[in-house]
């Protein structure tokens, strides 16, 4: 079954943005979108134009495993796009913004490719919570 799956790290100040393939096997870091008012309707617009079928959004968490204070923003967000009808599923992330640095060295696309490294956590473990 064909499925195209979108990542998601969300930051107070940016939110990278990654797509699958759309055999929703291999994550790629797509875009950096400034987190305003706008940011519901631009991800929706990318999720309605690239047929995407589930948002997989990090779940933040510290050094001892326990929920970051953005937690709360970030499951706001989430519910928002369950109102609209998408499935949202988290995916635990821990430094994902350090590991992509690493990977890539710092750029303006670095959280878009921590959502990639989200997103790609996800596709690995093989469960398709559609």
């Amino acid at each position: 079954m064909r499925m195209r799956y979108l990542g998601i790290d969300f930051g107070e100040k940016r939110v990278g943005i990654a797509m699958s393939d759309e055999d929703g096997k291999i994550a790629f870091p797509s875009a950096v979108l400034v987190n305003n008012q706008d940011l519901l309707k631009n991800i929706t617009d990318l999720c309605v134009g690239n047929a995407i079928k589930a948002v997989v959004m990090g779940e933040s968490r510290n050094y001892q495993g326990q929920i970051n204070p953005i937690m709360w923003k970030i499951e706001g967000f989430k519910k928002q796009l369950e109102t609209i009808g998408f499935k949202v599923i988290f995916e635990p992330e821990f430094m994902t913004s350090v590991q992509a640095s690493q990977i890539t060295g710092e750029n303006k696309m670095l959280d878009a490719s921590a959502a990639a490294i989200i997103l790609q956590a996800y596709l690995n473990r093989g469960i398709k919570n559609i």
